[in-house]
């Protein structure tokens, strides 16, 4: 080949090269199929749910973490602090901590209805939420799950926090509360996942994660 072949094979790549750079720069939601975008999304969502499981489901997931920590409800702090004035504040702080220690406990029967929950969701569905909001996918997802996994945790958020003695049977209410904080901070989790993947689809670590994602940018 002489040079003056080389050269305009060169430009030729060149040209190629930055025809599908801007082809790719294009891409949006609608250029990918129905098929990549619930199947990115699906992939998300597991990686997310499973992720959030992983990080609370542990000793000090919630009680070592501020975002997600179980305080007492308000209706428990004036016998709160009037324990303390009596000297019986390590009660109280048993307490908190059989609170977060129970939701701990408990956060790991999430894994299996989340991810079940993500194989039932719809193309339709897929679409959607890839055009919702940050957590748009995390909502979705909790309008879902909340109810069935609440019934989960119950049990097990009743029988952690009926070791400790503060707890009284007509205090059934704090079974309950500390379940929708569990819940709660199970969500708000998995929400920061998804926020974190939508704003960095390069972390994804996937191929079809990073289309999808990327086309939303």
């Amino acid at each position: 080949m002489n040079r003056r072949q080389f050269h305009t094979s060169s430009w030729l790549s060149v040209i190629t090269l930055a025809a599908w750079a801007r082809n790719a720069q294009a891409l949006n939601l609608a250029d990918l199929s129905s098929a990549d975008a619930s199947s990115g999304l699906k992939a998300a969502l597991e990686k997310g749910a499973i992720a959030a499981v992983g990080l609370l489901g542990v000793t000090d997931g919630f009680m070592g973490n501020d975002k997600v920590r179980i305080a007492l409800p308000g209706y428990l702090n004036d016998a709160a602090s009037w324990m303390k004035k009596l000297g019986q504040g390590k009660k109280v702080d048993e307490l908190v901590l059989a609170m977060n220690r129970a939701a701990e406990s408990a956060v790991p029967m999430a894994k299996d209805l989340l991810v079940d929950a993500v194989k039932a969701m719809s193309v339709a569905d897929a679409k959607s939420i890839l055009q919702g909001g940050n957590t748009a996918a995390t909502q979705y997802f909790s309008s879902k799950t909340r109810e069935p996994l609440g019934a989960q945790f119950l049990p097990i958020i009743t029988q952690a926090t009926a070791k400790v003695g503060l707890v009284k049977p007509q205090d059934a209410s704090l079974e309950h509360y500390v379940t929708g904080k569990s819940l709660d901070g199970l969500y708000w989790m998995i929400g920061e996942e998804e926020k974190n993947l939508r704003q960095d689809p390069l972390s994804a670590g996937s191929d079809l994660l990073r289309k999808v994602f990327g086309a939303l940018k």
